[in-house]
């Protein structure tokens, strides 16, 4: 039953990839001079394992565990998920240039699946930005990093001055919404990550925080 659900995700997931994604323009927004250099995603800084419930919607399939992230040098996250029912699911090592898999389970060992998780920790877990231009509304200062054709939108909440948003693209495509529930800069009670070319949703719920 598992590995007819897994590979009706893959093949799902191959058939998405194919749908386009509408292009991401801020709006009702107004620029403002760069009062910072570099903006950060502090979220998962701690050198603390950072432990949630995780659920994936995979197209119509859903998936559910426990995801731990841990900061293992300046660079590099070690990443590991097991079931509801204690079996690990997989392990890997990731900072923004390196991808090294210690453990997958063989059933989850499908290039786009590998590579979707891959893809998508490498812009959860990305900490620096620098900032290219700024932005502000009424609720949030917005930072744009931009790195060929990818683009980085930051959005900062005014009132406390938490990370509350990252909208990721490509060639000027929404890709990736990641947004942030949280009382610390260092540690996000939720997250939820949602997709935009594709049917993919990752939610997290804190199950331990970081002091």
């Amino acid at each position: 039953m598992r590995r007819l659900l897994l590979q009706n995700s893959v093949y799902s997931l191959i058939f998405l990839l194919l749908v386009s994604c509408k292009t991401y323009k801020l709006t009702d927004v107004k620029s403002v001079s760069n009062s910072e250099k570099t903006v950060e995603n502090l979220y998962f800084s701690s050198n603390e394992d950072y432990v949630y419930k995780c659920q994936m919607d995979i197209y119509k399939n859903h998936v559910s565990g426990i995801l731990i992230i841990k900061k293992i040098n300046e660079t590099t996250h070690r990443v590991a998920m097991t079931s509801d029912f204690g079996n690990k699911l997989i392990d890997f090592e990731i900072s923004d240039n390196n991808f090294k898999l210690n453990y997958v389970l063989p059933d989850l060992d499908k290039k786009i699946v590998i590579n979707f998780l891959k893809n998508d920790f490498q812009q959860l877990l990305k900490q620096k930005y620098p900032v290219n231009e700024s932005f502000e509304n009424e609720n949030s200062k917005i930072y744009l990093l931009k790195i060929d054709k990818k683009s980085y939108y930051l959005f900062f909440n005014k009132e406390n001055g938490l990370l509350k948003q990252i909208i990721y693209t490509k060639n000027n495509k929404e890709k990736i919404d990641f947004t942030f529930d949280a009382k610390k800069h260092i540690f996000a009670d939720s997250l939820n990550l949602q997709h935009k070319d594709f049917k993919i949703n990752i939610k997290l719920f804190q199950i331990t925080e970081t002091k």
